[in-house]
């Protein structure tokens, strides 16, 4: 090999070697440069904290997936679990507001402590969004900057007792003792809840509003839960036994407690038949619409809640009014999103 062709091949070694560098930094320029855009474009939205009263409420679930998937591309969402304990949401506020967030949406663990909430983001202006359990009508005034998105719950009950109202007047056999008086049992919430004890009322309302005479054989509460329910209609099942007619559940997760504890006592197969109604009209409770175990449930719209939720604390967030959100504000305050009834003659259209 002769000199010349050496420092030939040299020369290409040399141009092949710059080449790689200039397009290793090339490319190095190119991902920096999409990173800093992206993060840039995270900086850019607005930050909205969530806190949930607790993730593992059914309703509640959906209405967390709506919210997230609403906020998709347009805020930066930190989402929190509240574990049913309020003082541990009282910090997360506080970690919310310590932050900057530009805007926090709460789902209340007490109803009561909205108060306290709203004065601690009063004093660093950060607009609140409380969200399916309503404060109390006196702290909702404290602040021009503080909303309410929910639905009617005196609706869901009245809707609840309609359903009933409709299955006992088309069925005398659900008259078990023929007194014609409707011996039933009513499973709450909880204590205090706004939507527990509108439901109440006026699910029972309804019915004698529809001329049928009505008698409670026992009330509890199970807290919203399933399991809780399960051992409550167990208890009422225990003491009452057939003499039971009808059961009103202010939710669907109690609603199939108490249906699992009835199936225990034979319930749901043959003749042998016990009405049970919900509210929420959950996936859960839809199959148990299509099984014929679970009368009718009231829609309780998680998706148009979340949505509403979100559009209002981003346009909250973004320093826009209210009114740019695309929702009826009502009072300047609240957006009521509307209940549906649902039954066995409609419940595909929920699915």
């Amino acid at each position: 090999m002769g000199p010349n062709t050496f420092f030939r091949r040299n020369k290409v070694k040399k141009s092949i070697a710059i080449v790689s560098v200039l397009c290793a930094l090339s490319t190095f320029a190119f991902a920096s440069g999409q990173q800093q855009g992206a993060a840039g474009a995270s900086a850019a939205m607005p930050k909205i904290g969530v806190a949930i009263y607790k993730f593992d409420d059914t309703f509640m679930s959906y209405v967390r997936n709506a919210i997230e998937a609403n906020a998709q591309g347009k805020a930066t969402i930190e989402m929190v679990d509240s574990q049913n304990a309020q003082p541990t949401q009282n910090d997360q506020v506080d970690a919310f507001l310590s932050k900057k967030a530009n805007a926090i949406a709460i789902n209340p663990v007490d109803r009561t402590a909205a108060a306290a909430i709203i004065d601690k983001a009063k004093a660093r202006n950060t607009p609140v969004v409380f969200f399916n359990r309503e404060p109390l009508p006196e702290d909702m005034k404290k602040w021009d900057k503080v909303y309410y998105v929910g639905a009617k719950a005196e609706q869901s009950g009245t809707m609840q007792g309609q359903i009933l109202a409709d299955y006992w007047k088309a069925n005398p056999k659900a008259d078990k003792n023929g007194d014609g008086v409707l011996q039933y049992i009513m499973i709450k919430g909880e204590p205090g809840h706004q939507d527990a004890e509108l439901r109440t009322k006026y699910s029972i309302q309804a019915l004698t509003d529809a001329g049928i005479k009505v008698e409670k054989l026992a009330e509890d509460t199970a807290y919203w839960d399933r399991p809780k329910a399960v051992e409550k209609m167990k208890a009422f099942y225990a003491k009452y036994g057939d003499k039971i007619e009808a059961v009103l559940c202010n939710n669907d997760d109690m609603a199939l407690g108490a249906i699992e504890a009835l199936r225990q006592e034979g319930y749901f197969t043959g003749d042998k038949y016990i009405p049970v109604v919900g509210v929420d009209a959950t996936a859960p409770a839809l199959q148990a619409l299509e099984q014929g175990t679970l009368l009718g449930t009231v829609l309780n719209d998680a998706k148009n809640q979340g949505k509403a939720t979100f559009d209002l604390a981003y346009a909250l967030a973004t320093g826009k009014d209210v009114s740019t959100a695309g929702w009826t504000i009502s009072d300047g305050k609240y957006v009521w999103v509307p209940y549906q009834k649902v039954t066995k003659d409609n419940y595909t259209q929920f699915k």
